[in-house]
């Protein structure tokens, strides 16, 4: 199996507002870059949306490591949010609606394709991917004024 690395990084300019996200992809020294955009949004989702955007582009299954600075991200895996959800109907642990539900939907499914480790990095510090995927992000926020 071959074994890939995903930075990925959402922003918004507003939050809901004018949303980016970017996912870089390293894969035996070769590197692609996929970015866009969304002009009504929220971070959160950015956030979520980079992750399913870069497993996607996986054209077989794979052993990834996909590093972000979203807690919101990361924490909904590591702490197993997302299968709690599941397991409540979509639920939250208050009884709520769980937000973005299509999304965490469209990320369980790639989840069950993939073999994936989250790392949790430190945003806007000296990860150069993940300061990059951030530039590429914003970018995109650019492009939509």
């Amino acid at each position: 199996m071959k074994s890939v690395d995903i930075y990925t990084d959402g922003a918004c300019s507003g939050n809901p507002g004018k949303g980016g996200w970017c996912a870089i992809l390293l894969y035996g020294g070769t590197e692609r870059v996929l970015s866009g955009g969304d002009p009504d949004t929220t971070n959160n989702r950015m956030e979520v949306y980079a992750a399913i955007a870069g497993l996607s582009a996986l054209k077989e299954k794979c052993s990834v490591r996909l590093y972000s600075d979203s807690a919101y991200l990361v924490n909904a895996i590591e702490q197993h949010w997302l299968d709690n959800w599941r397991k409540k109907g979509w639920k939250t642990a208050d009884n709520k609606p769980v937000k973005n539900k299509e999304l965490w939907e469209m990320l369980y499914a790639q989840l069950c394709v993939h073999d994936v480790a989250f790392v949790k990095v430190k945003g806007h510090a000296d990860n150069e991917y993940n300061n990059r995927c951030d530039k590429l992000a914003r970018g995109e926020i650019e492009k939509l004024v």
